[in-house]
């Protein structure tokens, strides 16, 4: 029987007592058909070597209910970060995958914009906190106003089907060759039976609740190079659209599957680390009770036209995703220009 009760606040896994109160919170998106659980192996390493404060989001979209929406999930996620503000702490918003758009919109309002009207009514004081930065995994940069499946035109990629009867979207790929791949084989056949349905309506409407929350903070990416859902070259194009938009991104990319936080979770921890010592400009301290993972991870360079040299094996993605990302700059010029005509 599908379950009817739609969850609308966020699954919350962490240690108080464990956390420094001093580090920003890791509010943790997952992507379709997940539940937050599948975080669990970086977040025992994020709180209890490094002291980081873990909050892991239950998606509505992902419960079983086929009437949750885009805008049910931004709003779990929304939840979790203003909690952790209010209470005084920044906040790093991680998101994998399909999460990335949940993750992207929900940072509106929570981080000094670009916008000036967003600007205004954000007020950061002593007592509170701000949204300080964006890790995504395998996943992509929202554009605002646009849905998860507005850029596929309504078709699902071969990954997935539409079963209407059900209001869910079906996984056709065997999930370990879609996810997990380079898992072994019980761990992945686990991971899969913990896959839940996933609704339709979030992945189709709801662009009126899609934002472009990268453009508000610096943002770190992690791509993965084996990935079997989502191919690297769609990914590095989106970092590269991300870019030409005028964003700060800094690309990082592991040999892995879909999930680089099940199969290499000692080299995605690190990297993420990293990315909240940029975003703090301090040192995350570590307990020192165990060493530190060989890094396997790989630093992309910056791709840009009039350097020929940075095309060479990165080029075409990043030089396509750079072009796309001025042209959707220069029409959503044009589109602003027409309004105050």
């Amino acid at each position: 029987m599908v379950a009817r009760e739609r969850v609308n606040k966020a699954t919350q896994v962490h240690d108080i007592t464990m956390a420094n109160p001093s580090e920003p919170t890791l509010v943790l998106v997952p992507g379709s058909w997940h539940r937050a659980t599948c975080y669990n192996k970086i977040t025992e390493i994020l709180q209890g070597r490094y002291k980081l404060k873990c909050v892991q989001v239950t998606l509505p979209s992902t419960t079983g209910d086929p009437d949750a929406t885009f805008k049910n999930d931004v709003d779990a996620a929304r939840d979790a970060i203003s909690s952790e503000i209010r209470a005084g702490r920044n906040v790093v918003v991680v998101a994998h995958s399909y999460g990335g758009l949940v993750g992207n919109s929900a940072i509106k309002g929570f981080a000094p914009s670009h916008d000036s009207s967003l600007s205004k009514s954000f007020q950061s004081t002593p007592t509170t906190g701000q949204v300080i930065g964006l890790i995504l995994i395998a996943s992509g940069y929202a554009l605002t106003g646009v849905a998860f499946m507005d850029p596929f035109f309504g078709h699902p990629p071969p990954s997935w089907r539409i079963n209407k009867e059900t209001g869910f979207a079906d996984i056709v790929l065997p999930p370990r060759q879609f996810f997990y791949h380079d898992l072994l084989e019980d761990e992945a056949e686990y991971w899969a039976s913990q896959l839940t349905p996933h609704s339709l309506k979030s992945l189709f409407e709801g662009g009126e609740f899609v934002y472009s929350g990268f453009r508000d903070v610096p943002s770190w990416y992690i791509g993965t190079i084996e990935d079997q859902g989502l191919p690297v070259a769609a990914q590095r194009m989106t970092v590269a659209m991300a870019r030409g938009m005028g964003a700060s991104v800094e690309h990082r990319e592991l040999p892995t599957s879909h999930s680089p936080f099940l199969s290499q979770p000692e080299e995605t921890v690190e990297i993420m680390v990293e990315a909240v010592e940029a975003f703090t400009g301090k040192s995350v301290a570590e307990d020192g009770s165990k060493t530190r993972a060989r890094r396997t991870d790989l630093v992309v360079p910056e791709v840009r036209l009039w350097e020929p040299f940075t095309w060479y094996r990165f080029g075409l993605p990043f030089l396509f995703g750079r072009f796309l990302g001025k042209c959707v700059l220069i029409f959503q010029w044009s589109k602003r220009l027409w309004r105050s005509n």
